[in-house]
């Protein structure tokens, strides 16, 4: 195993944990979390054993869209701290072995920012085309909406001057025109500015509709979008060689494959645009899967993937930030799903999504809630976690869209989940209410119980970590097996194998398998298990048989006989 070659392309085999500075850990009691309260909080990331940590946009903002509407890409919003705070929360997580990046939101800016209160102004502002206008009124955009409760169109008619501006998402946030050249140099500086205070990449934000205006302005050296995404990638590297670029791009596999810039597609090479990318096809075809209790769906997504760059990866989930979107399904799979997990129009959105987490959406049933977990990181690729799914945090569907996911962090039993010591009306949000409140569900109370929840996520990112073959596999091997309800999947790389099994449905099966690179006439083969103590050989012929109760799930080292890992 050339475990070497995991401390270069550390993101292969990174665990990587997702929060927002506001909702996580207030330290001066005014309400709102701050950067004192994470650095604070770095040591239940780094006894979680998390090794790159996301921050969601920290920026100054308008704050109308959860801090996605920045007015400045060069500060820091004063309600969370100062570019001082920043810097000392990411010398304590680099003590800690964790690394740190952050939201780059370049897609558009608030119509507060600077340079859309200077363009709006006249025509002939030297901003006026850091943004996208139309001196004509725009045909019918409602099809292109990404929130239909809130929008009718992509265009609004600014009364200063009587264009339009373009907005892919709230009106107001006008689109940033990345044709333009000076708009790109703003973005490399903001990139600069972040890496030298001790960055190590950034997660982009809508990745595709940032790059579609690239490479269309007249005077453009940029001959394809994708140029500049490398050209950024390539900038990036030059400040940080071991720094990331981790997109977000919802598309299907074979567009999708594109955004890792590798275009003869035989994972050969290195990548030359995004480092990883978030797998929004598999995770939907994941809960499809534990709808219908058939894991048929996921077991075909997997094996459908495309080959990537050597150096890629996908970036696996089980919820992030925003909805649980399932824009990927057809109609009838959507409802197959909602009808499973979100059959109250109030848990729903946009009608393409849910605003719930897990252990609700399952029920609160222990067992399915650590084998989806258990699922996710035997995944090949590298796992993202959204702050509060090691201890199985609830939504409170009080809140509003999305922030319903968003609420603050539990830290014990105590008023506010032990987030803040302000009145309740200055929080950020509402705290979850009910059985996934602070009283039942909190950090404090299960860091003392072996049997938690958060001390199992633990033993996963122990054991993943352990395990580079998850992260370093070039393909996922589906193991036949004659149980719809279960997932048996393998993944090898170099001289290091696991067999993991996952049973979808409450009734126990027993699961035959057949391993034909472990048929021998010597020692037996060996399947040890990683998450509970035992082990099962393997016949001469390769043929196991291995029981796996309901809602089952095993993780198997292959172990030959000479074998100098230890398991």
């Amino acid at each position: 195993m050339r475990i070497r070659e995991t401390g270069d392309l550390w993101w292969k085999t990174a665990v990587i944990y997702c929060l927002d500075v506001e909702t996580f850990m207030d330290w001066d009691d005014d309400g709102t979390g701050d950067f004192q309260g994470l650095t604070q909080r770095i040591d239940h990331l780094a006894d979680l054993g998390v090794t790159c940590l996301w921050l969601m946009p920290f920026y100054p903002t308008a704050d109308r869209d959860d801090g996605y509407d920045i007015t400045d890409f060069l500060g820091v919003d004063p309600r969370l701290g100062d570019v001082g705070d920043l810097v000392r929360m990411i010398r304590t997580a680099r003590d800690r072995g964790i690394r740190v990046i952050a939201d780059l939101v370049v897609n558009h800016t608030s119509d507060r920012h600077p340079w859309f209160r200077a363009a709006r102004r006249s025509k002939d502002s030297p901003y006026r085309d850091y943004y996208v206008w139309s001196a004509t009124e725009p045909p019918d955009t409602s099809e292109q909406v990404v929130f239909p409760d809130q929008e009718s169109g992509i265009w609004t008619r600014d009364e200063a001057t009587g264009e339009w501006y373009r907005h892919r998402f709230y009106r107001h946030q006008p689109d940033l025109n990345t044709a333009n050249p000076a708009v790109r140099d703003e973005i490399a500086k903001a990139v600069g500015y972040w890496m030298q205070l001790g960055l190590s990449g950034f997660r982009v934000d809508a990745v595709p509709y940032f790059l579609e205006d690239t490479a269309k302005h007249p005077d453009d050296d940029l001959q394809d979008p994708h140029d500049y995404l490398r050209d950024l990638r390539s900038f990036l590297s030059r400040r940080a060689g071991d720094s990331v670029l981790m997109g977000e791009v919802n598309l299907p596999y074979d567009q999708q494959r594109r955004f890792f810039g590798d275009d003869d597609g035989d994972g050969t090479a290195d990548g030359t645009e995004l480092t990883l990318q978030f797998d929004f096809v598999a995770m939907q075809q994941m809960y499809l899967s534990l709808a219908r209790r058939d894991a048929r769906p996921l077991a075909a997504t997997l094996a459908a993937r495309p080959t990537i760059p050597r150096d890629a990866q996908w970036a696996t989930f089980v919820r992030n930030h925003d909805e649980l979107t399932l824009d990927k399904l057809s109609d009838d799979e959507r409802a197959e799903v909602f009808a499973a997990f979100g059959p109250d129009e109030d848990m729903q959105l946009y009608g393409r999504g849910l605003r719930r987490r897990l252990p609700p959406m399952l029920d609160g049933d222990p067992r399915r809630v650590r084998m989806v977990y258990s699922l996710l990181f035997s995944l090949p690729g590298t796992p993202v976690l959204f702050y509060g799914e090691e201890i199985g945090m609830g939504e409170n569907l009080a809140a509003d869209g999305r922030l319903a996911v968003r609420t603050p962090m539990q830290w014990t039993d105590e008023r506010n989940g032990g987030f803040s010591r302000a009145a309740p009306s200055r929080l950020p949000g509402p705290v979850v209410e009910d059985g996934y409140g602070p009283a039942h569900v909190n950090v404090a109370a299960q860091r003392l119980d072996p049997d938690s929840l958060l001390a199992f996520v633990r033993l996963l990112v122990r054991r993943y970590r352990e395990s580079p073959e998850l992260g370093w596999a070039r393909e996922v091997e589906i193991l036949d097996q004659p149980h719809d309800a279960v997932l048996a999947h393998r993944c090898t790389w170099d001289d290091g194998s696991m067999v993991a099994l996952h049973n979808l449905a409450p009734e126990p099966v027993v699961v035959p398998l057949e391993l034909h690179d472990c048929s021998t006439e010597g020692a037996p083969v060996r399947l040890v298990d990683l998450l509970e103590d035992g082990e099962t050989v393997v016949d001469a012929h390769g043929r196991v048989e291995l029981e796996l109760p309901g809602y089952g799930y095993r993780w198997l080292r292959v172990v030959h006989e000479e074998e100098r890992r230890l398991v």
